[in-house]
């Protein structure tokens, strides 16, 4: 499915039907293909299941430049898709830089929201407050420093077929079996699309003062699942929601990476479940 908003074209893989819409975004360096565990779980739960590639990424449009990359275009993006399929209720799942997203739409109020569940990234404001005294933090986040750099990140993750892709996987994963050789092979390929690779890293590069983003507390229900292993993002992420978010939910899975959504997407989904049907938004 093609799904026309704010100006692009997006590749989606869909499941269900209805009114109800659940858009699910991924992150780095994944595509759409990291919801194919959630796409039929949250579809038997009543909901109309959209995940689409997000700008950049796989089949979807490809603006150049650093700038197209910011995330007022980024929340614009989610605006426009929610805004084309003309839900009745809306769910947004995130992982990773979708979840960034996710967080920031909330925060502005930019969609009327249902819920938000949020996988493996902190609120802005968690971070930063973190960030400013937290070495092992800080030391986490060095590649967001790296990918700085002009054309070098794309030209290293780009040998050998994208075998840093690869490896961005199977080095964080607790459970390397969920990544077996077909799976990693639909990441490199579409880290080889040409522009594919510097368009994912202009993320890093068009965003850093999104730390500096502030706002009133959320108050739509909002589900945070984690990875305990996660070798980018510290477990202490975790702490200090009530100041941010009205109604906090927490699951927290041990031996599970940053990749917690295709790593245990049993515990994942069945967290999942017993959250909607506590908020009243399973089928």
């Amino acid at each position: 499915m093609i799904l026309k908003a704010n100006g692009l074209d997006f590749a989606c893989d869909t499941a269900g039907e209805g009114p109800d819409v659940a858009l699910c975004l991924h992150g780095f360096p994944e595509s759409r293909f990291s919801w194919r565990f959630q796409l039929p779980f949250l579809a038997a739960q009543g909901w109309r299941v959209v995940a689409p590639d997000l700008r950049g990424y796989g089949g979807s449009s490809r603006p150049d430049g650093k700038a197209a990359y910011r995330v007022d275009h980024l929340v614009d993006d989610v605006v426009g898709m929610f805004a084309a399929l003309q839900p009745r209720r809306k769910l947004l799942v995130a992982h990773d830089w979708g979840a960034v997203i996710a967080w920031l739409v909330a925060m502005r109020r930019a969609v009327d929201l249902d819920g938000l569940v949020i996988m493996n990234v902190p609120h802005p404001t968690v971070f930063r407050d973190l960030v400013s005294h937290y070495w092992p933090q800080r030391l986490k986040s060095w590649y967001v420093l790296f990918f700085q750099l002009p054309w070098l990140p794309e030209w290293l993750l780009r040998q050998n077929r994208a075998e840093g892709i690869a490896k961005a996987f199977l080095d964080m994963a607790v459970d390397k079996a969920m990544f077996p050789p077909d799976v990693l092979e639909e990441y490199r390929r579409n880290a080889l699309i040409p522009g594919a690779l510097t368009a994912m890293i202009n993320y890093y590069r068009a965003n850093l003062g999104i730390l500096d983003e502030t706002a009133a507390p959320i108050d739509i229900p909002t589900l945070m699942l984690w990875g305990e292993e996660d070798k980018a993002l510290d477990v202490k992420l975790t702490e200090g929601y009530g100041p941010h978010v009205r109604d906090f939910t927490l699951v927290r899975f041990p031996n599970v990476s940053h990749w917690v959504q295709q790593e245990a997407p049993v515990p994942v989904n069945t967290a999942m479940l017993e959250w909607l049907r506590a908020k009243g938004l399973a089928g």
